[in-house]
């Protein structure tokens, strides 16, 4: 949290606008994170699915269902952001761009999962569909990342790359790495947390279990 508020508070109110799109520019210290996130979460959930197709480890099959919620908000703030960012830049609240699209594509990746993980009687069987629409859905992600590149599209191109130096001003890259780091630690905090109860719900649930068979057997 104080990540977060403290990257959020440098890039709304200390951090420069820019010299073209102005003060309109400081939405991508909540956009940009919550992009970054929303990709990143659906890769650790389709990791926590193949996990559980080849291991069957309960705990991913766990992890995936508490990833896909968590994962699902960041994807959605990252459309709503964006709508905001595009209306004074494009002239439109939305365009069928292809990076806008994919990232559609996405959230509607997250919300099937989290249906079809809670469309079966038997869990098992809810948890392995889920896992098999996270493993196909991968290939959403390279279209995410290289749409820009493989398609003329308005998206602005990656400002920031494993290859180069970044093209923008290091007085606004500062605040917007702190951001990133503070959402990454945001996301897993949620997610471990929603991990947890669920791991004590089904604790509970198995003494409760327990408890009603012997007192079926006493009786």
């Amino acid at each position: 949290m104080l990540l977060t508020l403290g990257g959020l508070a440098w890039g709304l109110f200390i951090a420069p606008a820019d010299w073209q799109q102005g003060d309109a520019v400081r939405i991508m210290y909540v956009h940009v994170p919550s992009a970054w996130l929303a990709s990143a979460g659906y890769f650790s959930l389709a990791l926590c699915s193949l996990a559980s197709l080849v291991w069957r480890h309960p705990l991913a099959d766990l992890a995936a269902v508490e990833i896909g919620p968590v994962g699902a908000g960041f994807t959605a703030l990252c459309l709503v952001t964006g709508s905001l960012w595009g209306k004074p830049m494009w002239g439109a609240w939305w365009v069928w761009d292809a990076r806008l699209t994919s990232v559609l594509v996405l959230f509607f990746l997250y919300v099937g999962h989290i249906a079809l993980v809670r469309a079966f009687d038997d869990p098992n069987r809810g948890y392995r569909a889920g896992a098999i629409l996270a493993l196909v859905g991968v290939v959403n992600l390279p279209v995410i990342k290289f749409s820009v590149d493989w398609w003329n599209t308005l998206h602005q191109p990656a400002t920031i790359t494993l290859t180069g130096a970044p093209t923008m001003a290091t007085t606004m890259l500062w605040p917007l790495l702190v951001c990133a780091i503070g959402y990454s630690f945001t996301f897993s905090a949620i997610v471990v947390a929603r991990l947890r109860a669920a791991v004590m719900e089904r604790r509970i649930r198995g003494l409760l279990l327990a408890s009603a068979e012997r007192q079926g057997v006493s009786a």
